[in-house]
């Protein structure tokens, strides 16, 4: 018998995809698993296991036992500019096929993810896990796993509330542990914290901001908007394919794309000319407006599309968003657009009595990549970010956060560079009718916040 583990970089062959297939749907009949109780189906596994590979911060896991897998599990990495985690990683998603149990698959598995762990320079690893899977709890404890807290209300299964152990396992050397372990952070009489004197740690560099520059489409031409209004666009361009290939050939490596036609309809209108775009590059293209239904989602991103916005829909709909997420794990985008602090759908055309904050932590417990933050009276406006806002979002998420609406001049862009260095969950910003216009250079932008 033959057992190894290795990291998957490339497309799984269909016949590995189908072993992994059958292997999961066996982990989840005998205990549940990636938030399912039943399996979804086969269509539905492979797309969620091919979406792992498109996600950088997940680095994905398979265990063998003579060449057949049997198993699998997720390293996930914050994202880069959380910086106070840098040296963190979280164990998901880890299972061996109940059929292939009791032979040592589980720890060849365990064994090889933690190596990799290290090799990225991971310092500490934590996982949660149902209090019922004690083999799977020995098991973490036999490699070292702290348990440090238990979550009461951890999952609801077959009318019975199940708590979570949270563990964690610290990989740093005996000289870094000893260090670690002697300079927690204590809290001080007035509720801040400090920290015994020690030597100064070396800074990991934050990373830049990403700029997406904006292609807004009606009526298959380029445009941008004044406060959301449809009968207030200027128009730009009856090329978006081309323009793509500008942003591109300028150093972009991202682009935000918005059907507007699609947003007031309710589906995709403006096809051909988001068509053109994602050929015109390579560039990851991000699209929103008009997509309201799984159908639509798929649609897109078989076509090219790299995350879809979902925007409405995440205030209409929230299951279908929990569903999107999980089956194409970090491709789906929150959209969220404000008057206010008040969210705005159908194309900011109706204004809700839902907080934008609320529904921002809704989306991260749906599990989308990222949201993306709209105050509307600002947009196209030129004015400024809401920087507030933004970073009070930002402040109350564990996922990135990008800035939109009323990035006018360079100075905008700085000064949302200086907000991002104390909030680092802000990740980027959209930016469209000042680099139309010209009142911003696209390399300054670009300088500006590779320079967070």
């Amino acid at each position: 018998m033959t057992i190894s583990c290795e990291r998957v970089v490339s497309a799984l062959s269909p016949e590995d995809l189908d072993a992994l297939i059958e292997a999961t749907s066996a982990g989840i009949l005998d205990g549940g698993g990636f938030g399912w109780l039943q399996p979804p189906g086969h269509q539905a596994l492979a797309r969620y296991f091919e979406g792992l590979l498109l996600v950088p911060e997940r680095s994905f896991y398979v265990v063998r036992e003579n060449g057949v897998i049997c198993g699998a599990g997720q390293l996930v990495r914050p994202p880069a500019s959380y910086e106070a985690h840098a040296a963190t990683a979280n164990l998901t998603g880890f299972f061996v096929a109940p059929y292939a149990r009791g032979r040592g698959l589980g720890h060849a598995l365990l064994e090889g993810m933690l190596r990799g762990a290290r090799a990225i320079g991971c310092k500490v690893v934590n996982c949660d896990i149902r209090e019922t899977h004690v083999a799977a709890i020995g098991l973490f404890r036999a490699f070292g796993f702290e348990h440090w807290g238990t979550h009461p209300y951890y999952a609801r299964i077959g009318g019975q509330t199940v708590r979570g152990l949270f563990l964690s396992k610290l990989l740093a050397n005996e000289n870094e542990a000893a260090r670690w372990q002697s300079s927690i952070a204590m809290p001080d009489a007035s509720g801040s914290s400090s920290s015994p004197a020690s030597e100064p740690e070396s800074q990991t560099p934050t990373q830049g901001l990403t700029l997406y520059p904006a292609i807004d489409l009606k009526d298959g031409a380029c445009v941008r908007l004044r406060r959301g209004e449809m009968e207030d666009a200027t128009h730009y361009s009856d090329d978006p394919g081309a323009q793509a290939k500008l942003f591109a050939e300028a150093g972009c490596r991202h682009l935000h794309v918005v059907d507007l036609n699609g947003a007031f309809a309710g589906r995709s209108t403006n096809i051909p000319a988001i068509e053109s775009i994602v050929k015109a590059t390579s560039l990851p293209v991000q699209l929103g407006g008009g997509i309201r239904d799984m159908a639509a989602i798929e649609r897109w991103l078989e076509a090219g599309v790299s995350r879809v916005i979902l925007g409405s829909v995440a205030v209409k709909d929230p299951e279908l968003v929990r569903q999107a997420a999980r089956a194409f794990p970090g491709r789906i985008v929150a959209g969220i657009d404000a008057r206010q602090g008040r969210v705005a759908t159908e194309g900011w055309a109706e204004v809700s009595e839902l907080e934008a904050n609320d529904l921002a932590l809704r989306m991260e417990d749906a599990g989308v990549a990222a949201v993306i933050f709209t105050e509307i009276t600002r947009d196209g406006m030129l004015a400024g970010l809401d920087l507030e806002q933004t970073a009070d979002m930002a402040r109350r998420l564990s996922i990135p956060v990008i800035a939109s609406g009323g990035v006018g001049s360079l100075e905008h862009l700085k000064a949302l560079r200086d907000v991002a260095r104390e909030v680092p969950g802000i990740s980027g910003a959209i930016v469209g009718r000042a680099l139309y216009d010209g009142r911003i250079a696209l390399k300054d932008a670009l300088d500006v916040l590779g320079s967070c």
